[in-house]
């Protein structure tokens, strides 16, 4: 292998400091040559250009043509450019880099400080700014992403039957979704961050009264969720299946041919489930582990990734409803905002940042609708190219179907005029790229100080020492609440066979296809994450104790230990 990999970038001068830090929970996995070219470098990575632009904290000028300091791709691996991210706390008055890394990192001890740069300050982008908070902090609604959501799901609908394509259909049809893609992601960052004004004014107030854990309290149970709907319809069917012994005998016998089994019993009941996960499919298919990169399996592509989830769902009692989940914590959220208005009414300036955090907390729900508005569009990408694949691995032009994600944005034309022609030098990057899956990626990388790939770590060689009885893991808090109870370690959404009702999800990441575990687990614990980590959003939603940012939980915890999960402090301690 060679020390770079084939969409691997230069090195910012200006912002040369990157991180894995939420770019690790978005992409996990290495990204695919055409995950990166099409969906990424010449769509996504505009769109957050512009939406940092459109947000005021940044202007035209602070970017390199040709590779903006947004993202980064080293050694196939998605980065985040912190230096330039560190801009949205050195230019916006509200917000200091020292919060920002908070929100990144937690206590990592490896964060390289901020050294004021030359061109950092930048005092005439304030009253953009002041514009942008103003219209956040009083936003009852964003028709937009609904349009955009609407946009989305034509596009799914337009798709008819891809065997009916030709080839070069099929490459127009990924394409064409550049542009939708550099829109929604535009529309996915300014609502991003925004998402931490809310946070950030109701940690000024907080502060102000006594009580640090008000932001998590008032901002929990918001509802309109886009990313916890799979989980309310999967409950859904859960209830289904254990109301029916004849559903409930289907999955017992597993849930790889689950769906063949109820075909063939035609039975009402059968009918009545296949209905409802057809439908499910239509509107949820698009999610999946790695969701953002098109190689990834989704759950249309991968039915059993979902049918997991299901399995482990059937098993919850009624009353582990998340309905009654999500209810519980929007009266205590209502509770609370109540106490917190009359403790801040005798001092308007505190009553009027309590008024506009709230609004401002709407946020949070818009940028998971902008990720799940991106992420149908690129899953119309993902099946385009799947066709392609398939079509091309039957006639003996590719090895296999997957090959076709090997393939450049560059390339695709001479792909459709002579398939057979990249033959070898496909099959070549798909080895080296099942190579890049086995390493460590940097978590930060210091003034472009970027190690050669023949250094970085094979990840089942990195040792850690798992925690004792009595030691206690520092993370970042996500959803309050203290609970106890029997760590579970789950490196894949789609293996989730262990985890019994009530136990701790401890997870390496988590994002939509982790959702519906959720709702069987009684606390949730991540290695990485921010503080509008999805892993917070959802627990929030469900009323779940969550620490995010616990640096090497996964291989830190033992499995099946017990142990305590503080989601208002940030810590997890192993008990036994």
């Amino acid at each position: 292998m060679h020390d770079r990999w084939i969409t691997d970038w230069p090195v910012s001068e200006r912002f040369p400091h990157y991180t894995r830090a939420n770019a690790g929970e978005v992409m996990a996995d290495p990204v695919s040559p055409l995950g990166w070219t099409l969906g990424w470098e010449n769509a996504m990575v505009l769109g957050l250009r512009d939406g940092w632009i459109r947000g005021g904290t940044h202007e035209l000028e602070d970017f390199d043509e040709t590779h903006p300091e947004t993202f980064g791709m080293f050694g196939g691996y998605f980065y985040i450019n912190l230096a330039s991210c560190r801009m949205q706390g050195v230019r916006n008055p509200g917000v200091t880099v020292e919060q920002l890394d908070m929100a990144f990192f937690g206590d990592h001890p490896d964060v390289p400080p901020y050294v004021e740069q030359p061109g950092d300050v930048k005092p005439h982008l304030e009253e953009r700014i002041a514009e942008v908070q103003a219209w956040v902090m009083s936003a009852h609604e964003w028709p937009e992403l609904l349009e955009d959501r609407e946009f989305a799901r034509n596009l799914r609908e337009s798709r008819g039957d891809l065997t009916t394509y030709t080839d070069g259909e099929l490459v127009e049809r990924a394409m064409s979704l550049k542009e939708p893609l550099h829109h929604l992601f535009d529309q996915h960052t300014v609502s991003g961050s925004a998402s931490a004004i809310g946070p950030g004014i109701l940690a000024a107030v907080g502060e102000a009264i006594g009580d640090p854990t008000i932001p998590m309290k008032m901002l929990a149970g918001i509802g309109d969720v886009d990313s916890a709907e799979p989980s309310y319809a999967l409950w859904a069917m859960g209830r289904k299946i254990r109301a029916s012994d004849a559903l409930t005998a289907a999955f017992d016998a597993g849930v790889e041919d689950v769906l063949e089994r109820l075909e063939t019993a035609g039975s009402p009941e059968a009918r009545d489930l296949l209905a409802d996960w057809h439908d499910f499919i239509n509107e949820y298919g698009s999610r999946g582990p790695n969701e953002w990169d098109i190689i990834a399996e989704a759950w249309e592509t991968k039915p059993t990734l979902a049918l997991a989830a299901l399995d482990r769902v059937r098993f919850q009692d009624d009353d582990e409803s998340p309905h009654i989940r999500h209810q519980a914590t929007a009266d205590q959220r209502e509770a609370v905002t109540a106490e917190v208005r009359a403790k801040v009414a005798d001092n308007p300036e505190l009553a009027g940042m309590v008024e506009g955090a709230l609004v401002a907390g709407n946020m949070m729900a818009y940028r998971e609708r902008t990720k799940t508005n991106i992420v149908k569009v690129v899953h119309e990408g993902r099946m385009a190219m799947r066709e392609l694949g398939r079509r091309h691995a039957e006639a003996g032009d590719i090895d296999d179907p997957q090959h076709v994600f090997m393939l450049l944005e560059s390339e695709l034309d001479d792909f459709v005029a002579d398939p057979a022609s990249l033959r070898g030098t496909l099959a070549q990057r798909a080895d080296e790229f099942a190579q890049l899956a086995d390493l460590e990626p940097p978590f930060i990388i210091t003034d472009g100080n970027v190690p050669p790939l023949s250094q970085w770590p094979r990840k089942d060689a990195v040792e850690v020492d798992a925690a004792g009885a009595g030691e206690q893991l520092t993370g970042v808090p996500g959803s309050p609440g203290i609970v106890t109870g029997t760590a579970r370690v789950v490196l894949d959404p789609g293996d989730p066979f262990a985890l019994e009702p009530g136990d701790i999800l401890v997870a390496p990441h988590t994002d939509p296809a982790w959702t519906p575990l959720f709702m069987t687990a009684g606390g949730v614990v991540v290695n990485v994450g921010g503080q509008i980590s999805h892993a917070i959003i959802v627990s929030r939603e469900l009323g779940l104790p969550c620490v995010v940012s616990a640096t090497g939980a996964t291989d830190r915890i033992p499995d099946g230990a017990t142990i305590e999960v503080d989601g208002d402090s940030g810590t997890v301690t192993v008990v036994g």
